[in-house]
């Protein structure tokens, strides 16, 4: 189980990018969302369209959750 989060601030293509705890690029989001603890990242970007309709899973740290 991790800790999730999602960026707040949308990538060029309108997608919202779901992190966890440990997630190389994580450092470097300046405005984050908190998710909640999730076994797997396709829950946790579930919990993110709360948030954002556009969210994906990031390629290195959720990658059963990015659909690009």
């Amino acid at each position: 189980m991790f800790n999730y989060y999602v960026n707040d601030h949308a990538q060029d293509n309108g997608d919202h990018e779901v992190h966890r705890d440990g997630c190389i690029y994580l450092s470097l989001i300046r405005s984050k969302t908190y998710l909640g603890v999730f076994t797997n990242a396709i829950i946790a970007v579930q919990k993110a369209k709360m948030y954002y309709m556009q969210c994906n899973g990031c390629a290195y740290c959720s990658p059963e959750a990015n659909t690009d």
